[in-house]
Parts: structure tokens; sequence; C-alpha cells
């Protein structure tokens, strides 16, 4: 799983808390003590429990994780329950809040878009985007990984994935398969993806050595075809879709027989609802 470090759940309760809850200090009641219980008020598959639980640590609270993130929940089903002062609790809870929100909303549109795309292609891969709001990437990537997605890049320095923009620097007229035998050169233990914009691209980079080819916004019916002839070419060729692939359509372009589905689709949609229940004791 994605680390989330002590040092991110900090910054965050840093950014609400500042250096005074004003409302709790004025009201006098910053030491009574009570507890808080979080449960979705839908059934959802439930992410970032373990970083709201330590949001509420920094703050003093005493946490307890009743269902880690990747579970599914039933409504009014309890996560986390946490115990300490007002100050405390009062203090965090709303960051611990909307980190679950979040998170559990990536989590269960992943979750609902692989289980669309598995019920005809059980083997299939989904892989997430960096296309989230920047800043968001641990948080982003580790609510999609508890819905069973995984990351499709961490960013530019994991892996190389050439595109139409890159291309474009190339010499006039040099030979592409020089030109990945050439990369595959540079750093030997890397595979080559390239994105295909048309089927001719994708026989052309087939031919010369691509390992990983990303086809961009096919058609389904032109993909099946392309599936079928790169498995002709080269069987151990791994195949993605990418572009506007989403819940909705991710059974139909599982079913061209591609290996990996390319989306950022789970990133963008409402958070999941979590309730905080406080009781004062």
């Amino acid at each position: 799983m994605i680390t989330l470090s002590e040092e991110y759940a900090a910054r965050l309760l840093e950014e609400d808390l500042g250096l005074l809850d004003v409302t709790t200090a004025a009201m006098g009641i910053g030491e009574r003590l009570g507890r808080i219980e979080c449960a979705p008020k839908e059934d959802c598959v439930v992410a970032g429990v373990e970083l709201a639980a330590s949001v509420l640590e920094k703050a003093g609270a005493k946490v307890h994780v009743l269902a880690p993130s990747g579970t599914v929940l039933s409504a009014r089903t309890p996560c986390l329950e946490a115990r300490g002062s007002a100050r405390q609790l009062h203090g965090a809870y709303k960051v611990a809040q909307n980190v679950m929100e979040y998170a559990s909303g990536i989590a269960t549109r992943t979750a609902e878009m692989l289980r669309n795309a598995r019920s005809v292609a059980p083997a299939i891969s989904l892989c997430v985007t960096r296309k989230h709001f920047p800043g968001g990437k641990a948080l982003s990537l580790s609510a999609a990984m508890a819905g069973g997605a995984v990351p499709h890049r961490l960013g530019l320095s994991d892996s190389i994935l050439a595109f139409d923009e890159h291309r474009l620097f190339l010499r006039p007229g040099e030979p592409l398969a020089d030109v990945v035998s050439a990369m595959a050169g540079r750093f030997p233990e890397k595979k080559i993806a390239m994105e295909a914009n048309s089927p001719e691209e994708v026989v052309a980079f087939a031919r010369a050595g691509v390992h990983v080819i990303q086809c961009e916004r096919f058609e389904p019916s032109l993909l099946a075809e392309c599936v079928v002839a790169l498995r002709g070419l080269s069987p151990s060729i791994v195949v993605a879709a990418a572009g506007g692939v989403n819940a909705a359509n991710a059974a139909e372009y599982a079913r061209t027989g591609v290996d990996i589905l390319v989306t950022s689709w789970p990133y963008f949609g409402r958070p999941k609802d979590i309730k905080v229940h406080f009781l004062a004791e």
C-alpha cells in the first residue's frame, strides 16, 4: 500500500487546527472527556481510515480502527472510534472525516469499475493515472488501491511512456525500431510503453519492439481488432485501453481482450458521507 507518513498527517492537522480551536476554548469545555464514532451513511468501500486515525492520534486522542481501508461496509457500520478530551476530538475530527469521505468516494468508484470490468474479464487490471488533484497523490492512490486498482504511473521517474508529444522531437525519418532500441539500452531494466492513436501506430509499435501499447480513445470494436492483430504479432505485448474509460463502459472495454484499463475516472465524483457521532463521557 501507499505510505502515508506521520508528517503528512501532522500537516493536515496543522492546516485546519492552527494554534487554537477558538470555539472549544471559548466554551471552556476543552478538558472534558468524550468519544466519537465514525460510520458511513451508505454502503461503501471505506478508505483513508488509517490516515484519519493518525490525524486523531496527532491531536492526542486514543483511536481504535474498526474496519481498515478496503473493507466493504454497510451503512451505519462503524469504521473508527476515538476517545479523548473535547479539545483533542474537536481539534481533529473534521480533518479525519474529510480524509475518509474523499478517500471512500474514490475507493467505492474504483471497486465499482473493477467489478464491472472483471464481470467479463476476471484477470484484467485497473490502473489509475497520475491525474489526481495536485498535492493529493498519496491519498488518491491509497484510496484507489483500497478499491482494488494499482497505480498506472507513480510519476515520471518510475516508468517509460512515450506520447506523440515526445515523438515529435525525434529526427525526421528516424527508424522507430532504432529509437526503441536506444531507449532500452539507456534503461535496460525498464519496459518501453508508447501511446498509440491509430491501428497503424499499434502495428508499427509492436514491430519496433515496444513492450506495452496504450491505445488512446479507441472505440471498443476497433480496439478488439487491434488486440487480435497484436496477439498475432507478439503474444507477450501488454495492451492497455485508455481515454474515457469509466464504470459505465469498463465491461465493454474489458471484453476487447486488453490486459489493462487505464483511467482517472475514480478520482472525480461525490465523496461518501461519513457520520461522526459525538458522545460526552
